[in-house]
């Protein structure tokens, strides 16, 4: 029997994953697996709880040991404790340990790190007390999103259940799919000059960028230049992840001479569009994720591998391939006066900018009551016909703050406390804990032996649980574009029906 999108070739039986197992504080659902063994569980809690922080907090520096240097220090040993759960969980949670993996090294070492040494990326322009708030209500957010969890997982079963219908991939429409990716890949690389900008620098591609018309200074429309981009490399993308998870699990396929061509080709085109040197660092982190987690959907080694392979690379590597922003000057070169300063680059943030909104709501702008969010979800809509159309919030407060790079972050705890308040943020984060954990429980399920052939859940989820990472950081206006033309390009190739002819072999 060939392989499928969620399973693997020839008959066997059930891997010890897919097996239900009962165990009393596992995870929901039928997530099976094998536990670590306790030779590395107690190095790797230690590690993240006690190692880890207490490492950073020795170090030297000029930050003050104030109310919010402590709140930032119980905030990282909570994601800490959160983060080695998620890796030492029997089965794989891939939603919530990427929003674990991201409190971890954005919201907790990071911003601890900052506290210590003194310095930030970004200036806060607030009192001390407005980042001791914004740190306590980070702290609110990661409680909330476990309550949402919680109750997903003791979410009663109904009494009757009638099958839910799965979408699965068309084969035929599949070749649509390639074919846009190949259609927006090539407009972009010719759109930019050829392939050669995209291994310069990401300021080389906005020079490129700007030199074509997509897009102008200050003050001027980027929606050409993020058309160009988002279906020059999204399409792409996802075009792959389905090639890639239908080839390692399907015989037949990979014996097509059509497949093997087509997937040898977004290879390449992936290369060029969606390398890490033209391309922002948390892009390109959801294109290794998503990727890791199409090919190994049922490994819990690869999954455990990848969370704990995540702090030790954002925390050592990420920080350095912002050498690629810029051109090679030294000036955008990462310090190197403290074993902290790499930890100072802008990308953290999130926990500097959140005090400054808070600052900003303060001084008299106020909570937006949901436009914000309107402004996102309504991202197609242009400012010529929606007068007054909201800035994304980083740019908002940036202006605000005087900055004159006002490409800053706007951390999914900022954009819902500036619509909503506290009460509401606090309610978004328990929504989004629920659906984290239902779609993991989800994700489980449908990439098991019980399964649809061709499930779109082997591919949904790990491109979901990559781009969280850019959501998470916000802002979420700039992150709506490429999830926009992800969901035109998933309602192309998904299909309900039951007719396997029509679907993936």
């Amino acid at each position: 029997m060939a392989g499928v999108l969620g399973g693997s070739g020839g008959v066997r039986a059930p891997a010890a994953e897919d097996r239900p197992r009962a165990r009393a504080g596992g995870p929901a659902g039928p997530t099976g697996g094998v536990g670590l063994s306790r030779a590395f569980a107690v190095p790797l809690v230690l590690g993240l709880v006690v190692l880890l922080p207490a490492y950073v907090t020795a170090q030297p520096g000029t930050g003050e040991r104030d109310t919010a240097f402590w709140l930032q220090l119980t905030l990282t040993v909570y994601a800490g404790g959160r983060l080695a759960a998620m890796v030492l969980a029997r089965g794989r949670q891939l939603v919530q340990g990427a929003f674990w993996l991201f409190v971890y090294v954005a919201m907790g070492v990071a911003p601890l790190a900052q506290a210590v040494i003194g310095q930030v990326p970004t200036p806060v322009v607030g009192p001390p007390s407005d980042t001791a708030w914004a740190v306590a209500l980070v702290l609110v957010g990661c409680l909330a999103f476990d309550t949402g969890a919680l109750l997903a997982r003791h979410r009663p079963a109904p009494r009757w259940r009638r099958p839910r219908p799965q979408a699965a991939v068309s084969r035929r429409r599949l070749w649509l799919l390639v074919a846009v990716a190949y259609a927006g890949g090539v407009v972009c690389v010719v759109k930019l000059g050829g392939p050669a900008v995209f291994f310069t620098s990401r300021q080389g591609v906005s020079d490129s960028l700007r030199a074509s018309g997509l897009t102008g200074g200050s003050g001027t429309s980027q929606v050409g230049a993020a058309l160009v981009r988002g279906f020059g490399t999204v399409p792409a993308l996802l075009a792959l992840l389905v090639l890639v998870r239908w080839t390692a699990t399907s015989r037949p396929a990979r014996r097509s001479p059509a497949v093997v061509l087509a997937l040898a080709g977004l290879v390449v085109l992936n290369v060029i569009v969606n390398n890490p040197v033209s391309n922002p660092r948390y892009w390109f982190l959801t294109v290794v994720f998503s990727l890791l987690f199409t090919v190994f959907p049922r490994s819990p080694a690869v999954y455990r591998a990848a969370l704990v392979t995540g702090v030790v690379a954002a925390l050592l590597l990420f920080p350095f391939l912002d050498r690629f922003r810029y051109d090679s000057a030294p000036a955008h070169r990462v310090p190197a006066g403290s074993v902290l300063e790499p930890l100072t680059v802008k990308d953290y943030d999130q926990v500097g900018m959140f005090a400054n909104t808070l600052t900003f709501a303060e001084s008299g702008a106020g909570h937006s009551g949901g436009r914000q969010l309107a402004s996102d979800v309504l991202f197609f809509v242009p400012r010529s016909v929606w007068h007054g159309k909201p800035l994304d919030s980083g740019v908002r407060v940036g202006q605000w703050m005087g900055m004159t790079n006002t490409n800053l972050s706007s951390p999914l705890w900022a954009e819902l406390w500036l619509d909503f308040g506290p009460p509401g943020m606090a309610a978004g984060f328990l929504v989004v804990g629920y659906a984290a954990a239902r779609t993991d429980r989800r994700y489980v399920r449908r990439t098991g032996p019980e399964g649809r052939p061709g499930t779109l859940a082997a591919v949904v989820v790990p491109l979901v649980a990559g781009y969280s990472f850019i959501l998470l950081r916000g802002p979420l206006l700039q992150a709506a574009g490429r999830i926009g033309i992800a969901a035109l390009c998933l309602a192309l190739v998904a299909t309900v029906s039951e007719d396997r002819r029509k679907l993936l072999p």
